[in-house]
């Protein structure tokens, strides 16, 4: 079963209207970005309104990872520099499963460069930009 797009999912939350959605895609064909990043820049969803469609898209889990405490050891499986670029956080490992917080759970380019860099493969946790950004500058 295809997995609903963002808008789709966006729509029937009734977050957006069906205009708002066509007036994104028009600007997103102008502007390379993703969907929800143009929407909020639109001013017609917040953070938290794509964090919650992406957790319905995907099912995976959310946390809020500006809140979380994580050992040291492991924040230092993802340089501060990729983790700033890339906005992903290393939380937790067992064995070799590195769980990982992301604003984008869909890019498996930075999954397959995420377990190159750190030799595990990935478990993948959803949380808003700016509490991932928040995180990096509390936990670096």
């Amino acid at each position: 079963m295809d997995k609903p797009l963002i808008g789709e999912i966006l729509i029937q939350r009734n977050r957006i209207t069906k205009e708002q959605l066509d007036q994104a895609l028009e600007l997103k064909k102008k502007e390379n970005g993703f969907i929800g990043e143009i929407l909020v820049k639109l001013g017609y969803v917040d953070e938290r309104d794509i964090v919650v469609a992406l957790i319905i898209q995907c099912d995976l889990p959310y946390i809020a990872v500006n809140k979380y405490k994580i050992d040291p050891e492991i924040l230092q499986l993802i340089p501060k520099t990729i983790a700033q670029n890339e906005r992903v956080i290393a939380l937790d490992r067992i064995g070799d499963v590195l769980s990982v917080v992301m604003t984008n759970p869909l890019n498996e380019e930075q999954r397959a460069r995420l377990e190159a860099l750190t030799k595990c493969r990935i478990a993948i946790f959803i949380s808003t930009k700016s509490e991932i950004e928040e995180a990096i500058t509390r936990l670096y």
